[in-house]
This record gives C-alpha cells, structure tokens and sequence, in this order.
C-alpha cells in the first residue's frame, strides 16, 4: 500500500517530515517498508506556457518553441514531442536545473537552434511509463488547468510530496486505505481526523425508479446497494486527483473510473460503476455463477465460470464477476451518460477462490479476500456520487436501492484496567486508557474500571481483549513499557552451570567414544513401561493416547534404545552405538505429579573395531560397555563400584549393578539371550545410570600433584579363590592394607579351566608400589607385600 503524505494531510494535520512519521508509524506495528521522494534529484521544475511554435528548419521532427516561464522574456526551447502545441501549459526544465538520472539541464544548440530549456514527460521527472495517462504516454505532459508560469511544477502536480510504501501483515486491512491510515495517524499523534464530504445535492427523483435490485444468496452476498448518477460527462479528471491515483500505483483513465478507483483507495472499499444504458435492464440480480457460464471481462477475456462464483447479472446475463472484474458490455466509455454504484459485502472465501482459479488478482479482490468494513460501504457509494456531480457533472437521484443487512457497524468487548496493567506492566488509569481508545475513534463507556469498548468493523483484527491491550500498548508506545531489573537470587552470572558443563562433557566423551546421541518419545506401550526400572513405583497413564504404542509414560530410557538398534539393524546397519540423555517418571499415586528423574543409557551392538587393512577387528563385549560407563566416572571424578547383580531383560550371569557411595545408581550389561532373540539382535549390551544422582555429588577442586621424582616397583601376584568370589572384593583388600605407597591394583588375567578345580579360578593382579617423598627399599616393599598377602590369605585365597 502506498501512502501519500500530501493525500494524508487532507484528513489529519501532521506537522513531521515524513521519515519521523514512518518511523513513529512502524514502532507502532506497520512496517514502513520504502519512501519515494517525488522531488529527490530534480531541481528548476517550473511551470511554463507555450505561446508559439515553428518548426525546426533543419530537422522534421523538431519543433522551437517560445515559452513563457514567468521571466521578463520568453525562452526558445527546441522540443521533439509529437503532442507539443501552441497554447499549452507544460512542464520546464529550466537552465541549470536537474532530472532524475543524473540529468543535467545546459543551454545547447540543436540543429543550429539554442535551446535553454527542456519540456518534460512525466516519465522525465521520475513518474513510471505504465503509470502515465495514455494520452500523455508517448509525448510531454500537459496541464489541463491553467497554472501561472512559473510556478513550481512540482507543486502544480501534487508530486512536492513523499509517498510511504506499507508492508503489510494480512491482519492490517484497515491500512489498506487512506481513511484507515489518517485513523491510526490521528491517534499515534493525537490530533483530529477530517472525514471527506459526501453529501450529494439530489435530484426529485428516486434511484428506485431507475433500478431494482435482488440478491439470490444472502449467505455470500449479505448486502449489495446501487445509486445511480446521471447526465455525466466523460473528461480527464483534475490533476490532484490524477497524481493521487499516480502515487498510489494507479493509471488515470478518466473521471468516472478514476473516481471509482479514488474512493477505493480513500475508503478501502471496492466500487463497480455500470453504463446503466448498457446492463440490458432495469433489474440486477446477484446469485452463484452457473456451471461453464460464459462472459467476458473488461480484459478482453472469456472466462468460464463455475457455480462457487458469484455473478452480478441484468437478471439474465452476468455483467460482472462479483468483486473480481466488470464485464466488457457494460463498462464505463466515451459515450456513457448514466452511471450505477454498486457497492456490496462479499464472502472473502468466495472472493479468494474465484481471483485465484481466474487468476485475476486487483485491488479490489485484495480487499475484499481480507475483508472490507460495513461502516464504509454506503459512505464510500455517496463519496463517489458526491465526486462524479462535481468533477463530472453528475445529478444524483435520491437515495439508494439496497437488499441485506450491513451488520453491526460496531463490536462490544469488555476490558478491565486491571488487566491491562497486569498484561503489559503499565500504571494507566481508567481515564488513560479510554483516552487512547478515543485517539483510536473507539466509542467508550467507564462503569467501575470495566471499559466497554466499541469497535468499529474497520479494525477486523480486534476480536478479544488481548488485541485490545495490544493496540494500548501501540499507542501509548512500546518504548513506555516500564523497566525493570531481574531478580538477582534466581539469575547467574551468564556462564556455564556446573551441571550444564558436566553435561557438555559427558556428551563429547561418548560421541568421542563413538556413540550417536539419540532422542525418543518419552511414550512407550504400558507392556514396556517398567521394563528395566531401577525402581518399583507405578506408571503415568495418558487419558487419550493417540495409539497403544505411546500411551504411557517410560521409567527407563532402555526399550526405546532396543527398538532404535533392531530399526538400524533391519536395515543392514549392524554396528549400533547409541546414548540417550533423557527423563524418566515415576508415579506418585493418584492425583499427585510424578517424580521426573534424568538418566543416562546407552546401547551397543556389532563391531567396536574394523580395521580390515591389518585384519584388526574388535566384537563388543561387556568390558567394552563397562570401560564406557568406567570413563564417565573418570570425566566426573567419581568412582564407581561394581557388584553382580540381576535385572529383568538382561543377561543373569552378564550384568552387574553400578554403585557409587555404596549406593545403587545404574546397571551395565548384556541384553537376554531371547530378547536379542525377538528382536533379530546378536550379542548388544547396554548401560543405564541415574544421572541426577551422579550430578549430585559434589567434587570439589582438583588438587594437582607434581610428578614423582622416584622409581617405583610393581609386583604380579595369582591368586586361586572359589569362583564366587568378585574380583572388586580382592581389589578392595588388597587397597586397605595397601598403606601409602600402593598406587594401584589392577586384574589383568582371570583363567579357569585345566588344572583349575571346577569350583575355582585363578585371578593373576599387578601392585603398582611408589613412595613419592622418598626411594623405595625392597624391605619397605616386602613389608606391606606380606602384609596384602596375608589379608587375601585370611580371605581363602590362596598364593599360586
């Protein structure tokens, strides 16, 4: 939509340059998306007349021309234009000046002949081609008035001005007219807006008498009027009217379409104007199209129609497509006398389906497709009549003939002041916001600080009381809205929180270890809802699932991982490794909300390791799983012990219980045999940790220590015990009595089978020894040696 400034300040007094008024404009909520300045680049543009003309001697298609512009003498300008004559009155560009371009205006000679001056074409002072009126389309533009030469030519042509081009969202019809916008003006600034005449002086006689008028579906058509105007005269209209029509992207034709497209863009609402002599009748009907129904439009066009179009007809034939296009037979011409408005409510939907399968977009289907406002209907109809009787000489019969209902003009909605400052953060009084309403042109009443607001159907886009807030915080201005600091007990510093760090961490030491992070619904079937649960509580059941497979809510991360490994694995992907960081729920009883705890787990399936260039390969195994679990212990800081243990779905004899501070926090290890089984899986292992429980332990700083500056021993020891007993268990013996010089205790063989007692294995275990303040002695090694051997001894191991 393109707004006029000077168009504008007809109706609402603005005393800004129009890049303040823009900017006011979109902090309010319209974007002003480019302004055109008519003026920029031109310089010495007068008005000048042509006393007389002689033909060039040395060239056919010049002319020299005598022109007053308003100086003590006349000057010569050699002129090529077809149409430049004696008597008119012209556009000068005088010595000195400029054009758009970059065209400057020297005294020349052309042909032998100087020339101080140019006369100009619309196109030559910036106005588009497709724009100009076609009688001026392939020669210099002349006045139809009468203007003093000299004058400035910009100012003459109404093109002194600056015109805003408005983005606009589809909710904002009421902008998509000038009476729209000179609205939301007078209320960004507070002033009084100056509606258009439109009293017309009538005839004696009725527009009744002259035409009738019938609709056939009130349901896409609930309201169509027609007044008549007749003994018009078909002439070009005024220069202001034609230069408002040129900045509003519109071709002037004549005065009878340019009034019609005038009052489209001063109201917004779309008129038609018939030759009456023309429909065929004294009787127009409105009704749907009939299927494969022909007419042809005012493009020269057959089109044919289909039983969702809405036709206006004489009774019989279609002589326009409602609210799209006129039809050819009873468009307005040079001969046309009596005219019919027709003014009307169509569906929007109708509309947009009609331009869209015709193809046929204009300014009217635009505004009719969003919606036009009742309260302009008849006023826009009486403008146009008021227009044609004092720029086309028009009588205007009484009144209007009209079928349907316009609807109310206005929409109550209630509004607390309240809730408006608890909405936005304002301190407004009841008498502020009703101030802003009334800026707005909102009717309004007070009873108890419950404002009722009217509002009129221009402003489709208010509907409840949230757009009416809205539009208060629009107008009393964004940048109004009070500031306030944040509560400093619940806001950090900006960086990292400790467990968001953790986090980072842990992810980039999976994926490093070549795990794929997955992300699954936090909905399994109620069959698998407590599948792999570390705890025994009962299960979230949704009310209304979509389907049985989401219907309840998980308390392990397992089943979803299972079902993504078997998907992959269908489909020839056999090396799955994949983790998941998510939540799990566990029910609280009826009526109390469920406790939401975050785990870690993870699956792993097929090959760790394919290097066939040096026949290296490496199957997955339970150590390969636990050796992950072991790193994010060792990212964390923390130590985790292990202990055999049994879980529903797993291996009985491959699984063990993650502990940390003698508390059970997870599990790792083998799926069961049938599980694997039912899902086409070979040999996949997984682990699942309580991950709110592992960033609950607090680590503190880490104490660096230097490195040791003395050789330290280390010793194997093989240790036959009963095949029940945990290698940990040996382990954590071996550190008690260990005292400060042990390091470390690591199990680097366990063997059962020949030469092994069916009830026992051989565990085979390397000591690390190193005294960090001083050399080791072999007899302070022997000591605590003895001492360890002792301890496993009194525990039934026996030294091999």
């Amino acid at each position: 939509m393109f707004i006029s400034k000077e168009w504008l300040e007809s109706y609402v007094e603005i005393n800004q340059p129009v890049n303040v008024l823009a900017e006011r404009i979109t902090r309010t909520g319209i974007e002003v998306d480019d302004i055109i300045d008519y003026t920029k680049d031109i310089k010495n543009l007068v008005v000048g007349h042509v006393e007389s003309i002689a033909s060039h001697p040395d060239a056919d298609k010049l002319n020299i021309c005598k022109v007053n512009i308003g100086e003590s003498e006349p000057v010569q300008i050699v002129c090529g234009a077809p149409n430049v004559d004696a008597g008119q009155t012209v556009i000068v560009a005088t010595v000195g000046g400029r054009l758009p371009g970059g065209v400057k205006i020297k005294r020349a000679k052309l042909r032998g002949e100087v020339s101080e001056g140019m006369i100009c074409s619309l196109q030559e002072i910036g106005i588009p081609s497709t724009l100009v009126p076609k009688q001026f389309e392939e020669g210099i533009y002349v006045f139809s008035t009468e203007v003093t030469p000299g004058t400035d030519a910009l100012q003459a042509l109404y093109l002194n001005d600056q015109v805003m081009e408005f983005d606009l969202t589809p909710n904002r019809a009421d902008a998509l007219s000038m009476i729209g916008t000179a609205y939301e003006t007078a209320a960004l600034y507070n002033v009084p807006m100056n509606k258009p005449d439109t009293q017309s002086k009538e005839l004696a006689s009725s527009a009744s008498d002259e035409i009738s008028v019938d609709i056939e579906n009130e349901d896409k058509v609930p309201y169509y009027s027609a007044r008549v105007v007749k003994d018009v005269t078909i002439a070009p209209s005024p220069e202001w009217m034609q230069m408002r029509l040129i900045k509003a992207g519109i071709r002037p034709i004549n005065n009878v379409v340019d009034i019609s497209n005038y009052v489209l863009i001063e109201y917004g609402q779309p008129l038609h104007m018939f030759d009456q002599d023309q429909i065929g009748s004294k009787h127009i009907a409105v009704r749907h199209a009939k299927t494969d129904e022909i007419m042809t439009t005012l493009d020269d066009q057959e089109r044919k129609l289909v039983d969702s179009d809405i036709v206006i007809t004489n009774g019989t034939t279609p002589i326009a497509i409602a609210g799209v296009m006129g039809g050819d037979f009873s468009e307005v011409t040079e001969d046309t006398k009596n005219v019919v408005i027709e003014g009307a409510i169509f569906d929007p939907v109708s509309i947009r389906h009609t331009s869209r399968r015709l193809n046929l977009r204009s300014e009217a289907s635009s505004r009719f497709e969003k919606g036009i406002a009742t309260e302009f209907v008849d006023e826009a109809v009486d403008r146009a009549c008021y227009l044609l009787q004092m720029y086309a000489g028009g009588s205007v019969t009484q009144g209007r003939v009209s079928q349907g209902h316009l609807g109310d003009f206005v929409t109550p909605i209630d509004i607390s002041v309240e809730k408006v400052n608890q909405t936005v953060g304002f301190e407004l009084s009841a008498d502020d916001i009703e101030a802003i309403f009334v800026q707005l042109g909102f009717e309004t009443t007070n009873q108890d600080n419950i404002l009722t607001v009217m509002v009129p159907s221009r402003r489709k886009d208010i509907t409840i009381k949230e757009d009416l807030i809205e539009e208060i915080a629009r107008i009393y201005g964004y940048d109004e809205i009070p500031s306030t600091l944040p509560v400093f007990d619940n806001v950090t510093h900006g960086a990292l929180t400790d467990r968001q760090s953790k986090s980072r961490i842990i992810k980039a030491t999976l994926e490093g270890a070549g795990l794929n992070q997955a992300i699954n619904y936090s909905l399994v079937d109620k069959a698998r809802a407590r599948d792999f649960a570390l705890q025994d509580r009962s299960t979230i059941d949704l009310l209304m699932p979509m389907s049985e497979a989401h219907s309840t809510l998980r308390q392990s991360l397992i089943p979803h991982l299972i079902d993504a490994v078997a998907y992959n694995v269908a489909r020839r992907n056999n090396d799955v490794r994949l983790y998941e960081l998510g939540r799990v729920f566990f029910g609280n009883g009826q009526g109390e909300l469920p406790d939401e705890v975050e785990y870690l787990s993870g699956i792993l399936t097929g090959d760790y390791t394919v290097n066939t260039w040096q026949g290296k390969k490496e199957e997955i195994d339970f150590f390969v799983a636990k050796g992950i679990v072991d790193r994010i212990a060792e990212k964390l800081d923390i130590q985790f012990e292990y202990e055999a243990g049994e879980i529903s779905g797993l291996h009985p004899g491959r699984t063990a219980l993650v502990k940390l501070n003698d508390v059970v926090v997870g599990f790792v290890g083998e799926l069961h045999p049938q599980l694997e089984k039912d899902n086409d899986l070979k040999r996949t292992y997984v682990f699942e940790l309580n991950y709110d429980q592992l960033m609950s332990v607090s680590v503190g700083y880490i104490n660096y220590q230097p490195i040791p500056r003395f050789p330290g021993v280390s010793r194997d020891i093989a240790l036959v015990v009963n095949r029940d007993m945990p290698s940990a268990k040996l382990v954590d013996v071996i550190h008690q009595h260990g005292g400060h010089i042990l390091q470390e205790a690591e199990v680097f063989d366990v063997y059962e089978g020949e030469h092994m007692a069916e009830d026992e294995k051989s565990i085979a275990i390397r000591l690390a020894y190193l005294d960090t303040e001083q050399t080791l002695t072999d007899d302070k090694v022997n000591a605590v040696h003895e001492a360890i051997l002792t301890a496993l001894q009194s525990e039934g191991a026996t030294i091999r």
